[in-house]
């Protein structure tokens, strides 16, 4: 089984740094791999950047697809490493291989050890995007509160130890004031830090990017595959302009 993690920013350590979480958590002859793309935002903070890396996304699931048809590795299953999940609709319509962001499988394993969770995120205003997440997926009576350690994405790559300390205050915060039983972690560029975090703040602590990882085995060894009758089936062909002309069939 072979499961690729996308992560949609383009810092190469982040990559890294998820491609070694999703692997530490991978079953026995589970295949990971990571990547990101060429070009985008080198972090995602907001609904332009998440707009803006969605095409990003897009580009590293049909690379995928075409290394499986030229007879490299097969991709049986995709991660969408960014708690935005951008792009996630738009790349399960590109493959038949299970899709999954890791905001809506952190939502999902929260739900089965805990019957109230809070979101500890980067910035403020990214709280708002987690919110809109949590309403549409179907989970926001489930959250107590989303939180923010008012801490930008790339502090966790440049300034790790103060990150972690903002990150672990909010989480206690939270434990404290919120009536919750779980925290999900609200970035894929804190997928190094579940077990610090769980040992200092004593709750479960739910990290997208390996959340996502076992629910990608658990799809392909049940034989799950995105649906291609109706909305997610295959895009219509058809003739695109200008610089997206490459999208074309």
């Amino acid at each position: 089984m072979h499961i690729r993690l996308i992560n949609p920013n383009t810092t190469a350590s982040m990559t890294a740094k998820i491609g070694v979480a999703g692997a530490r958590v991978a079953a026995a002859g589970t295949q990971v791999s990571a990547t990101n793309p060429d070009a985008g935002p080198v972090s995602i903070e907001s609904h332009f950047d998440e707009a803006v890396s969605a095409l990003g996304v897009l580009d590293e699931i049909r690379r995928g697809e075409r290394e499986g048809a030229d007879g490299g590795e097969r991709v049986d299953a995709y991660v969408i490493a960014c708690f935005g999940d951008p792009g996630l609709l738009a790349a399960r319509e590109l493959t038949t291989a299970p899709v999954i962001g890791i905001a809506e499988a952190a939502f999902h394993l929260a739900t089965l050890i805990s019957t109230r969770f809070s979101v500890v995120t980067t910035l403020g205003r990214t709280c708002i995007i987690a919110e809109h997440l949590l309403q549409n997926y179907g989970f926001a009576h489930h959250c107590r509160k989303v939180r923010a350690a008012e801490i930008p994405v790339l502090d966790l790559e440049d300034d790790g130890a103060c990150a972690l300390g903002r990150i672990i205050d909010e989480c206690r915060r939270a434990k404290t004031e919120d009536g919750i039983g779980a925290i999900v972690l609200g970035c894929g560029g804190m997928a190094d830090l579940t077990d610090e975090i769980r040992e200092a703040v004593g709750l479960p602590i739910v990290e997208g990017v390996t959340a996502a990882v076992k629910l990608a085995e658990s799809l392909v060894s049940l034989r799950l595959g995105t649906s291609k009758h109706g909305d997610l089936a295959f895009p219509r062909a058809k003739t695109f302009t200008g610089r997206f002309d490459y999208l074309g069939s």
